[in-house]
């Protein structure tokens, strides 16, 4: 597991520009500046000149409170008013609602190598997007070895040693109608230190290897309902040959659970051999996972009802 202590501006940029409309306009030698924070800051005591509590770690936003605060003052005055904000370790300043930066924090954000962005959003939707999206960057992160599939709102990863039968499994549930997440490795998050989210490569994302067969595209393939970005890790099923699997849980009394991240997570071994379906027992075992999250759990009750009829026959 790892988690970020920090994250380049060019990696923020590489990655959110699309989503939040970003355009760099000035300092592009300074991409490699470290975000330390994972929130936005509104700069607008520091600008005024009171800069003890200025937070440089974090992305400097110039809203329309801002730039109109810039506009007040005296041309004069501006040039040592933006060399504050510059001259520390300012990762970078993005404009929102499309505004223009003047030409003097243009040559000082050059002079000083700090990247300056402009953005078409309003000033408080880019603030929560990015908010949003920093800490899904900035969240403890990992890789786990196995196919996940989205079974009815049940984020399943199936592990297994090489050609047990993996992909004939994802794909025998593909052909139900569930989706698939990842192929083979999933990336997984931590986020808000509770929830595991799982997802796909980018580079592999829709694509599915099969031996024998090769690459095959899924969402071509079955349909744009067969694929999903990401999903929540609910359970993570093992299979493993019958011989290696000395014993078999035939009640399901103890529930088995699994770290991921430091979380833990629902757990069930399958036994292979031939003639088991193995993607109906995964499609089931998705199903007793749902039923145990809503507060259903089929073993408990059916110990309990036995106990109650063992009670009842030694009071005769």
């Amino acid at each position: 597991m790892s988690a970020r202590s920090g994250i380049t501006v060019q990696q923020f940029y590489t990655e959110q520009s699309s989503a939040l409309g970003l355009k760099l306009v000035a300092g592009a030698e300074g991409l490699s500046r470290v975000i330390q924070e994972p929130t936005v800051n509104r700069p607008g005591l520091a600008l005024a000149g009171f800069t003890r509590y200025y937070a440089f770690r974090r992305i400097q936003v110039i809203g329309n409170a801002e730039a109109c605060f810039l506009k007040s003052i005296s041309p004069e005055d501006r040039p040592s008013r933006y060399t504050a904000l510059l001259k520390v370790r300012t990762p970078c300043v993005i404009f929102s609602r499309n505004l223009a930066p003047d030409r003097d924090l243009l040559k000082i954000a050059e002079r000083y190598n700090v990247p300056i962005f402009r953005c078409p959003l309003i000033t408080m939707k880019f603030i929560n997007l990015a908010t949003i999206a920093m800490e899904t960057m900035f969240a403890p992160h990992s890789s786990e070895y196995g196919s996940m599939v989205d079974i009815l709102g049940v984020g399943v990863i199936v592990k297994g040693e090489s050609g047990i039968g993996k992909s004939e499994c994802v794909l025998a549930l593909l052909e139900r109608g569930y989706s698939l997440v990842s192929d083979d490795i999933t990336k997984v998050t931590l986020i808000d230190g509770r929830d595991v989210m799982g997802t796909s490569p980018e580079m592999t994302r829709h694509y599915m290897e099969v031996r024998g067969i090769g690459l095959i595209n899924v969402a071509e393939m079955f349909g744009i309902r067969a694929i999903r970005k990401e999903k929540r890790v609910d359970l993570v099923v093992t299979l493993k040959f019958w011989e290696d699997v000395p014993d078999v849980d035939r009640v399901g009394m103890e529930d088995q659970m699994v770290k991921i991240l430091d979380t833990e997570v629902p757990h069930i071994v399958i036994p292979v051999r031939p003639g088991r379906d193995i993607a109906r027992l995964v499609e089931v075992a998705a199903l007793q996972t749902k039923l145990k999250l809503s507060g259903r759990n089929p073993a408990k009750e059916f110990n309990d009802r036995l106990i109650s009829k063992m009670a009842a026959e030694n009071a005769l």
